[in-house]
């Protein structure tokens, strides 16, 4: 398994831009597909974008496509979410998970997770 460090939360205001950073620790990063999911308070974990271990490939949930985007620098072992033009229901814990099994598809199989870091959006 990898270690995963959340970064770049805080308390905004909708139309607001945030930029989230997941460090990875280890020096095989690049053979991760990554993501990230988000938990909003009593409701269940959603997954909000991910990205191929190369990076060419990335998936959206339809609440975010247009607005988020997510990256990742492997020479930095580091996986981005570009978040703008925020709403009040993004406001959420957002957690970066790996997956190592999944080569090219939307990856699903994610056996590490971050501890989160909090985006409160106020409106």
């Amino acid at each position: 398994q990898v270690q995963l460090v959340e970064s770049g939360g805080g308390l905004v205001q909708a139309g607001d831009s945030l930029r989230l950073s997941c460090a990875a620790s280890g020096r095989t990063f690049s053979s991760y597909a990554m993501g990230w999911f988000r938990q909003a308070l009593g409701k269940e974990r959603e997954f909000v974008a991910a990205i191929s271990r190369s990076g060419v490939r990335t998936f959206y949930a339809d609440s975010v496509k247009a607005r988020f985007t997510i990256s990742r620098d492997n020479a930095k072992n580091t996986v981005y979410l570009q978040m703008t033009s925020l709403k009040s229901e993004d406001t959420a814990v957002y957690y970066c998970a790996a997956d190592p099994y999944t080569a090219w598809g939307r990856p699903t199989r994610y056996d590490s997770w971050g501890q989160g870091t909090q985006v409160t959006v106020s409106s």
